[in-house]
């Protein structure tokens, strides 16, 4: 991309001019990049402290919770490997009470599970911890590249305030409260999709994230409405594969899944019109009764989310073809944010969990922070999430309260969802027109210079 050439020249002048380390010399005790080197790991350290004196409470909150009340998603995934290993029906499996919750994945899934039933619980539940960590942190430098390199030799520093920032999000705290897989898909798409150059087949990742679960399909839409066929086919044999391969190791479970427990749907994974359902049908079955009224209007809603919402995913794609530079990577971002959030609000069940995708919506918007509007956008979207808002409006709901109370508390407990589907049009809508407004002006002003002086 264009900052990545920019950013070669700059690199090699500080090098001739003795601006970076170079050759040994430079290096030497008392010299001034041997200064340099230290202020560079201190800035490193101060990052890093900084990201984890805000994930640490987080993290001794959860981690501190009942045995039985801790890392629940994760016991999921370890009774899944641990029917793997002794040859259990994996989706008859119910972790111990009180929670009695199913293996809802992918039979692929059960089988990546299986190291972690080798360790002891405390220990598999630091790992898992741990991992999730190391997945945010990568998901905040890939979406929030632009913004952090701005910084220049305070970049670390940078990238470790915005993860102590985007920690403090209600999804991404429930990703360690229930130990999720969300941060480890977040980071496989945006990898897949926002990487200027994969060291992998393009759409290997995305594929991954299908076998383990199915919700990040969605982006085999994706790549095809915006053209990108390899990665399309690389996705599609990936996911096959996986699967395949989950059929010759479970044979019985793999069709138990696809054609039984797949089918089953919020049977399994819990009320579809519990609070944290923030997907459109969760907001649909709080206000209409079970019935064929409730799904066809629910079908209708979903129906026109997801047309409006690929049709402007793929014109900011197209966009981005089109201009260069950090509005660019902005428009490619947005484009997969708006694609995430419909995998969210198109889901049976999208949890307030699933919402860790606010992350690359609040990315783009801020882009590399030039533009003060769109900053102010992102910390309005930022801010809501930062309080458990459904949670607050469900304790407004019941029989003591009075019926305003009982009205404000059922509009507030869709907030999220809501806020999905608004940060859809920000993106597509308002960013794009905003950043196709001043790239005209700009092509406009280069025209005039053009036919003012040089040209014949």
């Amino acid at each position: 991309m264009v900052g990545e050439a920019r950013g070669e020249p700059h690199d090699e002048a500080r090098t001739e001019a003795g601006g970076e380390p170079g050759g040994g010399s430079r290096d030497e005790p008392g010299s001034p990049g041997a200064g340099r080197s230290w202020t560079r790991l201190l800035i490193l350290l101060a990052g890093a402290a900084v990201a984890l004196a805000a994930v640490t409470p987080v993290v001794v909150r959860w981690l501190g919770n009942p045995p039985d009340q801790r890392l629940v998603d994760l016991e999921v995934y370890r009774d899944g490997g641990r029917a793997v290993l002794r040859g259990a029906p994996l989706y008859d499996v119910l972790t111990q009470p009180p929670q009695l919750l199913p293996f809802t994945y992918p039979p692929f899934a059960a089988v990546l599970a299986v190291p972690f039933t080798l360790l002891p619980w405390f220990a598999a539940q630091v790992l898992w911890t741990v991992l999730i960590y190391v997945a945010l942190v990568v998901t905040v430098c890939y979406a929030f590249r632009d913004l952090i390199l701005r910084f220049g030799r305070w970049a670390p520093l940078a990238a470790g305030v915005l993860v102590a920032a985007m920690t403090w999000l209600t999804p991404v705290r429930d990703q360690f409260r229930f130990g999720q897989v969300g941060l480890f898909l977040l980071a496989m798409c945006l990898a897949d999709c926002c990487a200027h150059t994969a060291r992998w087949p393009r759409g290997m990742l995305v594929g991954l994230a299908v076998a383990i679960k199915l919700v990040p399909g969605v982006f085999l839409i994706w790549f095809l409405i915006t053209g990108r066929r390899e990665a399309l086919g690389n996705a599609v044999l990936t996911a096959a594969a996986a699967t395949l391969g989950g059929f010759a190791l479970l044979p019985s479970d793999s069709a138990d899944y696809w054609f039984g427990a797949l089918l089953q749907g919020g049977d399994r994974t819990g009320a579809v019109d519990g609070t944290t359902n923030q997907a459109i049908h969760g907001i649909v079955a709080r206000i209409l009764d079970e019935g064929p009224a409730r799904t066809l209007v629910w079908l209708a809603a979903a129906a026109v989310v997801a047309y409006f919402g690929f049709r402007w995913s793929r014109r900011a794609s197209l966009l981005a073809d089109a201009v260069t530079g950090p509005d660019s990577r902005s428009l490619l971002l947005a484009s997969v944010a708006i694609v995430g959030l419909l995998s969210v609000a198109l889901s049976p069940v999208g949890w307030i969990h699933h919402l860790v995708w606010m992350i690359a919506v609040i990315a783009a918007l801020a882009g590399d922070g030039r533009d003060t509007r769109r900053c102010l956008f992102a910390v309005a979207l930022w801010v809501p999430f930062l309080f458990p808002i459904p949670w607050w409006a469900r304790a407004m709901i019941g029989p003591d309260h009075s019926p305003a109370s009982v009205f404000v508390g059922e509009a507030l407990r869709d907030t999220f969802g809501a806020a999905a589907l608004v940060s859809v049009l920000v993106l597509g809508v308002w960013l794009v027109k905003r950043v196709e407004s001043r790239f005209d002006h700009e092509d406009s002003s280069r025209r005039k210079v053009g036919v003012g002086t040089l040209a014949p």
